[in-house]
Order: C-alpha cells, then sequence, then structure tokens
C-alpha cells in the first residue's frame, strides 16, 4: 500500500486532470483564435464542458459564434501547445504565427487545426456563467479522427509547467 501525505488542496488537478490537452479553436466576423485547454470534461456521449476564462480572446470568440472546435493534438506537437498557451489570439492570428493549418469545418463555420490527430466540431448546448466559473457546454456536431495511430500519443498538463 502506498504511503501517502498531506498535499495543498490547489494541487489535486495534478491527479485528478480530466484529460488530454485540447487546442480550442474558434471564429467569428473574420477573426480566428486558438487556445491550449486542459479544463474539460465529458459530460455524455456528444457533450463537453469547458472552462473558458473571461479574459482569454477566445472566450469572446466562442460566446459571440456559439461554436468551436475541440482539437486534439499529439504530443509531437508540445512545442507549439505551450507557445500557443503563451500567447493571445488579440495579438496575432495564431493559424499564421504557428504555420498551422485550418480546416473548413464540415457543420460549422469555426476552423479545425489540420496538424491535430482529431478535430470535434460543437455547436453551444448551454452556459453556465457566473463571476468565477466561465463553464461553456458544448455538442459535439461532427468528429473527425486519423485513422492512425489508433491510441495516439497525447498532451497531458500536471500542473508546474510539467507535461505528460
Amino acid at each position: 500500500m502506498p504511503r501517502t501525505h498531506a498535499i495543498p488542496p490547489d494541487q489535486t488537478r495534478r491527479f485528478l486532470e480530466p484529460g488530454p490537452v485540447v487546442l480550442l479553436s474558434t471564429a467569428h466576423k473574420g477573426e480566428r483564435g486558438i487556445m491550449t485547454l486542459g479544463w474539460h470534461m465529458m459530460l455524455g456521449y456528444d457533450l463537453v464542458g469547458t472552462y473558458i476564462w473571461s479574459s482569454n480572446r477566445s472566450h469572446a470568440l466562442a460566446r459571440a459564434s456559439r461554436e468551436c472546435v475541440l482539437n486534439l493534438p499529439t504530443a509531437d506537437m508540445l512545442d507549439t501547445v505551450v507557445r500557443i498557451g503563451n500567447s493571445s489570439s488579440a495579438d496575432a492570428d495564431k493559424f499564421e504565427r504557428f504555420g498551422l493549418t485550418a480546416v473548413d469545418g464540415s457543420d460549422i463555420d469555426a476552423p479545425g487545426i489540420g496538424e491535430c490527430h482529431a478535430r470535434f466540431e460543437c455547436r453551444l448546448h448551454e452556459t453556465r456563467i457566473t463571476a468565477d466559473y466561465p463553464l461553456f457546454v458544448w455538442r459535439v456536431v461532427a468528429a473527425h479522427a486519423a485513422r492512425r495511430p489508433k491510441w495516439p500519443r497525447t498532451v497531458h498538463y500536471r500542473g508546474d509547467g510539467q507535461f505528460m
């Protein structure tokens, strides 16, 4: 049996992070955005909840357009994922800045990212935006994934700038 010791409650996410880091892409009135996102959760077979901080430009684009693409990057994209997360869509078009291929959606107007293993096109199902917690609930309306590898090496954030 492992020996445990007390840790600060704010370190819980290091152990319970819900899944792989995704790149959320949005667009509205000619402006595109991409953000690195680790705070998401499955709420049903086709429902995904995301926490998008209101200070992120992607928050405004997602609210206005009511759609997004959840793009699944692989481990070979880690440097790009980190650089996207450390920059603002308000400063530059991240597709151009990071040399990413914008892929037209099949059911929505927001672009996907061609270099990612999978893309999940989403429409806003509902929001639960309070002063502290901007929760978006998305319905996946179309999904696209590479056939190989079946189980890609994805990126998971462990906190404190550490990934696995």
